[in-house]
């Protein structure tokens, strides 16, 4: 826990002009009003104490030591003294340290600690049962503005702490920096204390009075006089309070007394053989999921109550007892167990943090999300149907001399909308799978869920076969273009790709190189006729080939593609939806043949005889090459049966 700081009452017992030394109380052990206790018995403080002014480490005024009494904590401050040759600010500082708390200016002392132990208390507020003091400083109450306390307990004026209510108490987080003073403020609802909390409050409300009486006799005593008017009237009336808290705690103890003769026994639970005990308030720690478990733990809980959201919350509650973000998603969302609309629970921030987790874990798994991670150029980013302007094509300018005729330039564009394409995944799982609670099992279904739209998504976006599907499917980056035959010599292909993109007058400045992890491993085993590695800085997960960066994919197969990342357009909102059933029939393959415009025999496997649960999961994304000379691929690449040389 971090520093804390405490702000009481500073009650000045004595003054030793020469040393400069003060003797006072700096803490009790009643509560303050925010219902904290801060026991004095728990200190743990060394011989001697910072003393500092007004809370600033850069501004102290000497030492102090801290001794056990009955009110609580003794302080003896020894503030120094100016002495010659001390610099003229130090000097300042010191006579008005000791100015200010002399006269009383100054009347607070603010304690800085740092918790050890603490327990709840029932009425709310914390009691420290040990702690560790750091520092003394003198500050003027109530100045508790300032951002770099942690928090802050304090008491207005001396006679404020014995009010009968607690006021709100102001937490100010800590700055972001010296220079960003940004505060967050808490505000507590108002409580009333307790009898016991008031007749110890106002018994300290008395001591305090009682010592500024004290205070103002030794004063003229010292000096050899009789009290002046304002010191007589400050006498009466501080006299007058006196009487008015004794009159007080003799009604609150009559109260007191009077509720002891009618208390009740303990109700006894269980036929009385169990006590009704309040148990002080549970703090739960949520435990950090790993990614895409969250989602996965969404999925399971629908698909084990059948997509009815209200049976999922049950199911979730009995299965994740603590997490409580799952609660809530299944218990607000509209819409009965399915999120095929991808606006549904678009409100609900814990489902927009599920889906965007599972879209994080999915990501780095896929070609298209290590696009501008890791020092990788990313796509050119574009919204869902949304008119976009291409340039298919660029112009040309010219040298014009004066008075002549400006040439004119071509520019070729394109308008394009990117429309809601969305590429949709099955795995069909067990329902004994479904119904375990185990991490194992949460990990097991993300990883299904992920790799079936892992494989498609990197299928689709690099087989030269895949043409577009009008309002279903984008055409693969390599479709349509013309690719250059392996030469077997990673060199010689890299200057045929390297080529194509010369030809086309395009600088390769985004330029990214698509592989197989196959032909990965193989370059980076090459060596040369002396033993080197011929590409020191390719490994299997990618790296650097010829100065650029490597996407590996298992799904690139034997090509080599080289392709301008600012020149493939991305739609892509991180939507992700997920529906399951149980009585649905499939056919069991990668590649299913059925269609409902035009029936054909394909054979089933029914989810409810062989006791499965299918789960659909679909994510919006579409993409486009903004030009064909952005992408060159060279074709039936095999480098693992190739030597180096």
């Amino acid at each position: 826990m971090t520093l804390k700081r405490a702000c009481s009452l500073l009650t000045v017992k004595s003054f030793s002009e020469d040393e400069r030394v003060i003797t006072g109380i700096a803490s009790t052990p009643s509560p303050d009003r925010d219902g904290d206790i801060l026991e004095p018995e728990g200190a743990e403080f060394g011989s001697t104490i910072p003393f500092l002014w007004q809370h600033d480490h850069s501004r102290p005024v000497g030492q102090c030591t801290v001794r056990r009494v009955r009110e609580g904590l003794e302080i003896t401050a020894m503030l120094v003294k100016p002495e010659p040759g001390m610099p003229s600010q130090m000097a300042a500082r010191l006579d008005e340290a000791w100015a200010a708390i002399k006269t009383g200016l100054v009347r607070g002392l603010s304690v800085g600690f740092r918790p050890h132990e603490y327990t709840f208390l029932d009425g709310g507020g914390l009691h420290f049962l040990r702690w560790e003091l750091m520092e003394v400083s003198a500050v003027t109450v109530p100045a508790n503005a300032e951002c770099t306390i942690r928090t802050i307990k304090s008491y207005d004026r001396p006679f404020s702490a014995a009010s009968g209510n607690r006021k709100p108490v102001v937490k100010i987080a800590s700055s972001a920096g010296a220079a960003a003073q940004s505060t967050t403020v808490f505000h507590k609802e108002k409580t009333i204390m307790n009898i016991g909390e008031q007749i110890k409050s106002f018994e300290n409300k008395r001591a305090a009075l009682a010592a500024s009486l004290e205070e103002v006799m030794t004063k003229a005593a010292e000096e050899g006089r009789t009290l002046d008017v304002e010191e007589e009237e400050h006498y009466d009336n501080t006299a007058a309070e006196i009487r008015q808290v004794d009159a007080h705690l003799k009604r609150l103890r009559e109260l007191e007394a009077g509720k002891a003769a009618t208390a009740q026994p303990v109700k006894q639970a269980g036929n009385g053989n169990v006590a009704a005990v309040a148990s002080a308030p549970v703090i739960r720690v949520e435990q950090k999921l790993d990614k895409g478990i969250g989602f996965a733990r969404f999925a399971k809980s629908l698909a084990a109550a059948k997509g009815v959201r209200s049976e999922a919350l049950e199911v979730a509650r009995r299965q994740y007892p603590d997490d409580s973000r799952l609660h809530h998603v299944l218990k607000s969302a509209v819409g009965a167990g399915t999120t095929t609309d991808p606006q549904w629970a678009g409100s609900l921030s814990e489902y927009q943090e599920y889906a965007q987790d599972f879209i994080d874990y999915l990501r780095p798994q896929t070609i298209i999300g290590r696009f501008g991670q890791g020092g990788i150029p990313a796509l050119r980013q574009v919204p869902f149907n949304i008119r976009v302007h291409a340039q298919v094509s660029g112009g040309a300018a010219g040298w014009v001399g004066e008075g002549k005729a400006k040439p004119l330039t071509k520019f070729d564009f394109e308008s394009i909308t990117f429309s809601h394409a969305k590429v949709s995944a099955i795995a069909v799982l067990t329902e004994e799978l479904i119904r375990f609670s185990s991490p194992a099992a949460d990990a097991l279904v993300r990883n299904a869920l992920a790799e079936a739209v892992v494989a498609r998504l990197d299928t689709d976006f690099v087989d030269p076969k895949k043409a577009a599907v009008a309002d279903v499917s984008p055409a693969s980056i390599t479709h349509d273009v013309k690719g250059t035959a392996s030469t077997g010599n990673p060199d010689a292909d890299a200057e045929a790709a390297f080529g194509q993109f010369v030809a086309a007058n395009l600088q390769p400045t985004g330029a990214v190189w698509l592989m197989s992890s196959t032909n990965a491993l193989a370059l980076s085993m090459r060596k040369n006729a002396l033993g080197q590695k011929e590409y020191p800085d390719m490994t299997l997960l990618g790296g650097s080939f010829q100065g650029l960066p490597v996407i590996v994919s298992q799904y690139v197969g034997d090509q080599l593609v080289l392709v301008n990342a600012p020149d493939i357009y991305l739609a892509d909102d991180g939507g992700v939806a997920v529906d399951m059933s149980r009585e649905a029939s499939l056919e069991m393959q990668s590649e299913p043949t059925g269609d409902s415009t035009t029936p054909s025999p394909v054979e089933l496997v029914s989810m409810f005889q062989t006791g499965s649960v299918a789960i659909r999961a679909e994510r919006w994304i579409n993409w486009r090459r903004r030009r064909t000379a952005a992408v060159a691929v060279i074709t039936g690449v095999n480098y693992g049966s190739a030597s180096g040389g």
